[in-house]
């Protein structure tokens, strides 16, 4: 079955969820991350995930951008910060992640090639509007759809349902793009083709629905749905 669009995960897929305490790490006034920005970095995002993850199973929903600050303050805890100035730049920084270094061209090879492009993501529509404002990316996607429409985070499938009802197509007709193991095993559950961006080596999830493709980066995104 061709595939009529082409879904990527925004955090961690398209943005590199590192970038911001990487760049505040490089700042002379916060030295007091320099060594371990890359824990907190770490630490940030796992908490953040376990919370979207909580919230889901108990239907205590919060947007993303609160999600995002309760996993801050975690991972600050953890390494005994207790600077509000750091903590005001780390999340400032959030919302203009750096994209991967070949985001645009994927992007622009999947629309010449007439396959749609959208975001799926956990995100809210503020700070998805955000990044991909500040990546240059809007002119190469045909849609931003956030959870907050359904009100509940992935891996629900409310919200995969989001992407075949926008653009009109059966869930075999898209090819669903994340480097989250958990998020592939709920889209491939929904009945997606999936490809997971693989950055770190990391062993596949013991899960129900591995990835219909492996990937080290993007940049074989566009061979593979004109592939499929």
């Amino acid at each position: 079955m061709p595939i009529k669009a082409c879904i990527f995960d925004a955090y961690g897929t398209l943005f590199d969820v590192s970038a911001a305490a990487r760049e505040a790490a490089a700042a002379p006034e916060n030295e007091m991350i320099a060594e371990n920005w890359e824990r907190l970095a770490f630490d940030w995002r796992r908490k953040q995930l376990e919370y979207s993850w909580l919230r889901a199973i108990t239907g205590a929903h919060r947007d993303f951008w609160r999600v995002t600050q309760d996993g801050l303050d975690w991972a600050l805890d953890a390494q005994g910060l207790r600077d509000p100035d750091l903590r005001e730049r780390l999340l400032a920084l959030y919302w203009r992640l750096s994209p991967y270094p070949e985001v645009p061209e994927v992007l622009a090879r999947l629309q010449r090639s007439g396959i749609a492009t959208a975001i799926l993501s956990n995100g809210s529509p503020d700070m998805l509007d955000a990044a991909v404002r500040s990546a240059g990316i809007e002119a190469l996607l045909d849609d931003v759809l956030s959870v907050e429409r359904v009100g509940i985070f992935k891996p629900a499938r409310e919200v995969y349902s989001l992407a075949t009802t926008r653009f009109g197509c059966a869930p075999g007709e898209v090819l669903f793009v994340s480097s989250n193991g958990w998020d592939i095993d709920g889209a491939g559950g929904f009945g997606f083709f999936t490809a997971w961006v693989n950055r770190t080596g990391e062993p596949q999830d013991r899960l129900d629905h591995p990835p219909h493709e492996e990937l080290r980066d993007l940049a074989l995104i566009p061979d593979i749905a004109a592939a499929i």
